[in-house]
């Protein structure tokens, strides 16, 4: 995979992640929902911590909200530059398409993510009570590197009470598939997927004949 189909890759993505954001913070008041279908929703949600809703604070109770928040966002750039170290390395050493795609989008979404936790509290105002507004005369909601991740998409496949004959879980009422989550996090979970499923592929060794053809196409002379 060349360098630049990556880096268009890597635009795509967060084209649609972010402008898919900023139309959900502009046109919607938090937690409001509409129905695509009986399966799907665009439900606004905002995200403060990690994934599932979690907070740092959660497991370090000494930790306010707000310091816990500066720490996840730091932490996710230093991951998120991590990554780019990794994608410009397997690009220089002409590894597999699939690798190289798969660092692509997991690097792609975690950078939609972070515009968020970084600009978006300075960017817009709160959108707790009323559609938010793009750069707000008064402020944003936030300081910077304090923004909440912008989610929407949601997947209600299933919902009811389980059967009385199921073992543990009988009789109680269980839903599939709660989260809320964005076209960022649908780019990291694929791309971690591709590594997963697919490891053998995305690790293999390039031969020096498919390596010679990829600079080739890399350095056209």
């Amino acid at each position: 995979m060349s360098k630049r189909k990556t880096i268009i890759v890597i635009l795509i993505i967060l084209l649609i992640d972010q402008l898919s954001k900023i139309y959900i913070k502009t046109h919607f008041v938090l937690n409001d929902d509409v129905n695509v279908f009986t399966w799907f929703k665009i439900a606004f949600v905002e995200n403060d911590g990690m994934a599932w809703g979690t907070k740092l604070s959660d497991f370090i109770p000494a930790i306010s909200d707000r310091s816990a928040k500066l720490i996840l966002t730091i932490f996710r750039i230093f991951a998120v530059t991590g990554i780019a170290f990794w994608l410009i390395d397997v690009l220089r050493k002409n590894k597999s398409k699939t690798l190289i795609f798969a660092i692509a989008i997991i690097f792609a979404g975690a950078l939609g993510n972070i515009i968020d936790s970084v600009f978006y509290g300075i960017l817009f105002s709160d959108s707790a009570t009323e559609v938010a507004t793009f750069l707000p005369a008064n402020g944003g909601y936030a300081d910077i590197f304090h923004g909440k991740v912008v989610d929407m998409l949601h997947f209600p496949i299933w919902s009811g009470i389980l059967p009385d004959n199921l073992p543990l879980f009988g009789g109680t009422y269980f839903s599939f598939f709660d989260p809320v989550f964005n076209v960022a996090d649908v780019a990291i979970s694929t791309g971690i997927g591709i590594l997963i499923v697919f490891n053998r592929k995305a690790f293999k060794e390039v031969s020096k004949t498919e390596k010679f053809q990829l600079e080739s196409h890399n350095n056209p002379t």
